[in-house]
């Protein structure tokens, strides 16, 4: 039961991310992008206050580590990334946009090996790299010569890219407060920074007239809030606990295939091959990174290994030696998915 429950919070995540690019690409259509940004951090920062209230959760900051990674958070994985994910998809539909997304687990590796010490980069990651980056560039230029497109899927990377920053600078930080404190502060911060870009950027002008504001505009807002927002985080979050990084990162190639599908039935969003082939590659090019967490994860399906039946109630022999299976105790650090 256990299994199934979390097989159906996969899916609900990936339907909730995948169908926000459509929610992204309504709201897109009567407000300017960074400001529609801001918006959303807004709502979803006050529905997160109320959960620290109900939850009793520690929300001051106080020592150096929590101040480090509020600003790291707040501007590079909330500030802007979203602010470059919504100018990104004002050019490109919303399928393109959550495939360059995807991504995000692709360059983090390398961010690691130059940020982080003890990271090694093994060559069917340099390959898989390599391999990503050619999808990318087949996406962009599928839309013609330097056009819309290419500036689109050039902004939407550098959306994958800071995120990917933003997580790897979060690993060097020792803090003391919970991810949904952490988390509201980011989004706090990377708000205030959005509503700054948007009063500064002469493109940017806040709508005063109600045409603007349309129920499908509305609608969009509080889908993107509380549904991606605050119900996704809170499913990512959960099925990090139950199933860890390594099967959780399969979100980001689950999360494209309902945005294109959501995009052709609502959105009159055509597919075209050029993107299922680059879409394709980024997939490729995160199983070579991922190489041996996938073997990994896949021998026991597959039954492969040199086991057979322990006397023990609930153990398996290898190599002579009994070794008691059980939940694994092991967990990554709660950091914030790339979330749409």
């Amino acid at each position: 039961m256990t299994a199934q429950r979390d097989l159906l919070l996969f899916v609900a995540l990936a339907i909730g991310w995948g169908t926000a690019f459509g929610a992204i690409e309504v709201g897109l259509a009567t407000l300017p992008p960074i400001l529609f940004a801001a918006l959303r951090l807004d709502v979803a920062t006050l529905l997160f206050v109320g959960a620290i209230a109900v939850l009793g959760l520690e929300w001051r900051p106080r020592t150096r580590g929590d101040v480090t990674s509020i600003v790291v958070a707040g501007g590079l994985m909330v500030g802007a990334h979203y602010g470059l994910l919504f100018l990104g998809q004002s050019y490109v539909s919303s399928a393109v946009a959550a495939i360059v997304l995807s991504l995000t687990p692709i360059v983090t590796p390398p961010l690691a090996i130059a940020l982080l010490p003890q990271e090694r980069l093994r060559a069917p990651a340099v390959v898989g790299l390599f391999v990503a980056l050619v999808g990318v560039v087949v996406i962009a230029v599928s839309g013609g010569s330097l056009d819309g497109q290419v500036v689109g899927v050039a902004l939407l990377f550098g959306a994958a890219f800071v995120f990917a920053l933003g997580s790897v600078l979060t690993e060097r930080t020792q803090g003391t407060l919970s991810v949904i404190s952490l988390q509201t502060w980011a989004m706090a911060v990377g708000g205030g920074i959005l509503h700054g870009l948007s009063y500064a950027h002469p493109g940017e002008t806040v709508p005063a007239t109600a045409t603007a504001w349309t129920p499908a505009t509305i609608a969009a807002l509080a889908y993107l809030a509380v549904v991606a927002t605050a119900g996704g985080f809170l499913a990512y979050f959960v099925l990090l606990q139950r199933v860890g990084a390594s099967q959780l990162s399969l979100v980001n190639y689950a999360t494209p295939v309902v945005a294109s599908l959501v995009g052709w039935a609502l959105l009159g969003e055509s597919i075209t091959l050029a993107t299922i082939g680059g879409f394709g590659l980024i997939v490729l090019g995160f199983a070579l990174c991922q190489l041996t967490t996938l073997w990994r994860l896949a021998t026991p399906i597959a039954g492969y290994g040199p086991r057979r039946r322990s006397t023990a109630a609930n153990g398996v022999v290898v190599g002579g030696n009994v070794y008691v299976t059980g939940r694994e105790t092991g967990r990554s650090a709660p950091v914030a998915p790339a979330a749409d």
